[in-house]
Formats: structure tokens, C-alpha cells, sequence
């Protein structure tokens, strides 16, 4: 488990999960936290507990959604069953007790904090779900239960880097067309038409365009440390017939 900094807040516990310390084995070893892998049900639900255990909650109370690139945050006051997971990308709750998370395997995890208030947030960050806005709705939905985003402190974890994301000529077309200087995050690849997008660095403006109080990013690159972390790209080069998800969350103690 991974800690920001920024993060390390009164009444707040949070962690970056790594793939180390779970029960799975193969590609999906260790700690694969995904529901909807193909890992078995029960070593999943294993590790699940284990993340719980190191935020101090219940496991039944470590709640996910079924994430599916969208710019839709929802606010959590109770947990869901695993198969009635809602379709959302974003998760914001003042309960404490409940520990809220995303699951990810290149994209970008953002925990975000307002301790004064007791509002805490957390997202997934793809590209679709980045240039749509997510941060902002979960930013936005953390205001309506009482956050003020000059207070909220916001820690983007593990995502795969610049030098590792190759993108195809649909890009950088939909960064643009929201603003000119977005493309600052894109440089030519050495193939025709493609570029190396920076996710990461595009998330830390949009944060900090957003004006928050802090925004920190841990600067972990997914695809470059397979030792520390699954990523989706790196098991589509090696044709794996899937991969494992990685868990990032944040709770109110």
C-alpha cells in the first residue's frame, strides 16, 4: 500500500494498492481486486478483505462501482451488492466507516479529501473518462455535501506514463476540441500518425485548473513496473488473455 503525502490528513485513511500482498496467482498474482476479471471469485474477494483490513473497515463496507468511462459520479451512503454495482465512474461519501474505491490498470486513480468538511471522493480516470470530465463531477458532487474545493487536496496514484501510452490518429482530436493547449500532452510517436500522450500530467492541469487546494501526483508509471503493478497494455502486447486490477481508496476514519 501506497500513501500520499497530501493525503495523510486527520480522520482520513487512504492507500494506493499495489499487486503484492493478495492470494491470487499466475497473471493475476497477487493482490487483484477486480470483480469482473476472470480471476476466481473467491481468492478476489480474499484480497478485497485484505484491503479492507489495512483501511480499517469492514470488508463488506469497501465499496466499487462498475466502471465504465463515464463522467458520472454518484454519492455513496451505504454498500451495494457486488451484482448491483451502479455504472459510474466517480464516488463521493461523508460516512464514515465506508471506504470508497476505483480499480485501475493504466488509468489514472484520484483519491480526493476535504477532511474539514468529512468529504471524501475517489475516480477513475481513463482518457475517455479525463477529457469528459470526471474529476469535475466528483469534484462538483463533493461541493453539494458540504467540500469547498479550495480545501479539497486531490492524489493521483499509479498510471501508466507518457513514454509507455501510444495513441492512435483519433487523437489528440477530442483534447483539442475542449482546448487548443491540450496539446502540450501529445508527442509524435515513431509511427505515422500516433502519439505518446502524457494521462498524468493531463489530469494534474485539469485538477489544478479546477482550482483545489492541493493536487499531487505519485509519478508511477503502471506499465514500467511489473513487479509493483497490473497494467492493461503491457498484458495486450504479451496477448495475456486478461490482466489484474489494481485498488486505490480512501475511507473516513
Amino acid at each position: 500500500m501506497i500513501e500520499s503525502e497530501a493525503l495523510k490528513l486527520p480522520g482520513i485513511s487512504h492507500g494506493f494498492f499495489t499487486r503484492g500482498g493478495g492470494h491470487s496467482t499466475g497473471i493475476f498474482a497477487s493482490l487483484n481486486c477486480g470483480l469482473g476479471s476472470g480471476d476466481d471469485p473467491d481468492l478476489v474477494r480474499m484480497n478485497r478483505e485484505t484491503v479492507a483490513r489495512a483501511l480499517n473497515v469492514a470488508p463488506e463496507r469497501l465499496v466499487t462501482a462498475y466502471q465504465v468511462h463515464s463522467a458520472t459520479a454518484l454519492r455513496v451512503v451505504e454498500p451495494w451488492p457486488v451484482d448491483g454495482r451502479p455504472q459510474v465512474d466517480g464516488l463521493v461519501t461523508t460516512e464514515k466507516g465506508l471506504a470508497i474505491g476505483v480499480l485501475t490498470a493504466d488509468c489514472g486513480p484520484v483519491l480526493f479529501a476535504d477532511a474539514e468538511a468529512g468529504v471524501i471522493g475517489a475516480c477513475h480516470a481513463g482518457w475517455k473518462g479525463a477529457v469528459t470530465g470526471i474529476t469535475d463531477a466528483t469534484i462538483q458532487l463533493m461541493e453539494e455535501q458540504g467540500a469547498r474545493r479550495n480545501r479539497i487536496v486531490a492524489a493521483l496514484g499509479p498510471t501508466i506514463s507518457q513514454a509507455a501510452y501510444e495513441v492512435g490518429p483519433e487523437f489528440p482530436a477530442p483534447f483539442l476540441t475542449e482546448s487548443q493547449d491540450n496539446a502540450r500532452f501529445f508527442i509524435p510517436s515513431m509511427k505515422e500518425n500516433h502519439f505518446m500522450f502524457d494521462l498524468p500530467a493531463y489530469l494534474v492541469a485539469r485538477l489544478e485548473r479546477a482550482g483545489l487546494g492541493k493536487v499531487l501526483d505519485l509519478a508511477l508509471c503502471t506499465y514500467s513496473d511489473e513487479s509493483s503493478f497490473y497494467s492493461y497494455r503491457r498484458a495486450t502486447h504479451r496477448g495475456e488473455k486478461d490482466y489484474g486490477r489494481l485498488i486505490s481508496a480512501i475511507s473516513l476514519v
